[in-house]
């Protein structure tokens, strides 16, 4: 989770490749290895499941109530119409529910986090998580790992902290983690003190910073300056405090007694993560016999060529006009994966989706695919198909893509997603990714500073998924 590799972090993107490509990349993998074993004592996943469900009751309880209260064509919206919690809306929720405002607000944000709930714009919906929630057992874990990699915006730091400090704690803390998941027990605070003032050092020595006298904020050996200390003299010891409370607000861990110990789901996670693996959704059998859903979903985890078969034979099965409306409807879902495999599908039909997918052109969501579709479909060469694309729908695609990686991929395939952007460089992308006001903005960026092995580039797009989180 983390490395000692001295690096150049200056942030910039490598040469992009043509971003047809993108939507394709999920499912180039690589040959598959044997899974390895969780460690010993690790619940199986339906507990862990389970564990997940019981955390996250109630944020699962205000998304219900949302969805069913504020969704379109509801009566109960609030008086200026929108779904997202305005004061009205926070209100009608606490009497509805029984709970206060503020616990309201709360289960809300980690519904957002964990992603049972989009927000698009003054609006919200459903996330395709929720929909799957009881039936899901890799939805429900998708979900909590969700909020596990934004432990750092479900409970934010004291406005007294320094922001430079606080970046450096959050990337240092996957080594505490490992720490306490090799421990497999109750680690003291102290022990935990020490090592992540360890790796804080490292943190700052990568970036060739200047050590600072201890107490003093000045370099060591020169006079003192006029200016205060920078973040490079702040104390861990209330930062740890939070960091520590921040996890077990999430339920990683347990924290108290001047000890902090991993939650079985917390222990799972950090395994999860050291390991670069995720929960996929088994592949169900039957493809051919299955909606459009089901049978996209069923084709996620195949090669190209192979999927491409399975299309054929879904598409024998039933009419043309029929199945083509299926894909299309699948590809309006809430799942970014789905969205890309659907018009992989419709490639395999040809003419005859055409005109489906000229009606959908004008639809935000299915816009960049659609286009693409199209430009391809006139006879451009797929690697240019992506010249149809103005800037912002070519980024509103990279951040669709980046989802689907982020739901269904590895933590190095979303890294590698960096190369398909269109702009030249980490600020630029951030810049954009912000304005194009993607539903799963958030999601996309806590991820990819999650997996990114690059801390000051995880620490700039940790820095820009808190701007969206906070609206700032």
């Amino acid at each position: 989770m983390t490395s000692r590799i001295p690096r150049d972090s200056r942030l910039r993107l490598v040469r992009p490749r043509p971003l047809a490509a993108a939507p394709r990349a999920v499912n180039q993998r690589r040959p598959r290895r044997p899974a390895p074993r969780p460690p010993e004592g690790t619940p199986a996943p339906a507990e862990l499941a389970g564990m997940a469900r019981a955390g996250l009751a109630g944020a699962v309880r205000v998304a219900r109530w949302a969805d069913a209260a504020l969704g379109p064509g509801r009566h109960g919206a609030t008086a200026d119409g929108k779904a997202t919690l305005s004061d009205a809306t926070a209100e009608r929720a606490a009497a509805d529910l029984g709970l206060s405002v503020a616990q309201v607000r709360a289960d809300w944000d980690t519904a957002r986090l964990a992603g049972l709930v989009e927000v698009h714009g003054d609006s919200a919906r459903p996330g395709w998580r929720l929909r799957a929630w009881d039936r899901d057992d890799s939805a429900v874990l998708r979900g909590w790992v969700a909020l596990f990699d934004a432990w750092s915006l479900a409970f934010p730091e004291p406005a007294e902290h320094e922001p430079a400090a606080v970046a450096e704690v959050v990337s240092a803390m996957p080594q505490v983690l490992s720490f306490l998941q090799l421990s497999a027990g109750p680690v003291p605070v102290e022990q935990l003190l020490d090592l992540l003032q360890q790796r804080v050092t490292e943190l700052r020595t990568e970036r060739c910073e200047v050590a600072y006298e201890p107490g003093t904020g000045r370099p060591a050996g020169s006079p003192a300056p006029a200016a205060a200390a920078p973040a490079a003299d702040a104390p861990l010891a209330p930062l740890l405090d939070w960091a520590l409370r921040a996890l077990a607000s999430v339920g990683a861990l347990t924290y108290g007694g001047g000890q902090a110990t991993l939650t079985p789901l917390g222990s799972w996670a950090v395994w999860v993560k050291l390991e670069q693996i995720c929960v996929a959704a088994q592949s169900p059998a039957g493809n051919i016999e299955q909606s459009a859903e089901d049978m996209l979903r069923g084709c996620a985890q195949l090669r190209p060529n192979a999927a491409r078969a399975e299309y054929r034979a879904w598409l024998a099965a039933r009419p043309v006009g029929s199945a083509v409306t299926e894909l299309i409807d699948a590809a309006r879902g809430d799942d970014a994966l789905l969205r890309g495999l659907a018009f992989e599908a419709l490639r395999v039909v040809g003419a005859p989706a055409e005109p489906d997918v000229r009606a959908v052109v004008g639809e935000p969501a299915l816009r960049p695919y659609a286009l693409l579709w199209l430009a391809e479909h006139d006879g451009v060469d797929p690697e240019d198909a992506h010249e149809v694309l103005t800037r912002q729908e070519a980024t509103w695609l990279w951040v669709d893509t980046a989802a689907a990686v982020a739901d269904h991929g590895e933590a190095p395939m979303l890294v590698r997603h960096l190369e398909s952007a269109v702009q030249p460089t980490v600020p630029q992308l951030l810049e954009e990714v912000r304005a194009v006001g993607h539903p799963r903005t958030v999601q996309v960026l806590v991820a990819l500073a999650a997996a990114h092995p690059d801390p000051a580039l995880a620490k700039a797009v940790r820095r820009a998924a808190f701007q969206v989180h906070t609206g700032g």
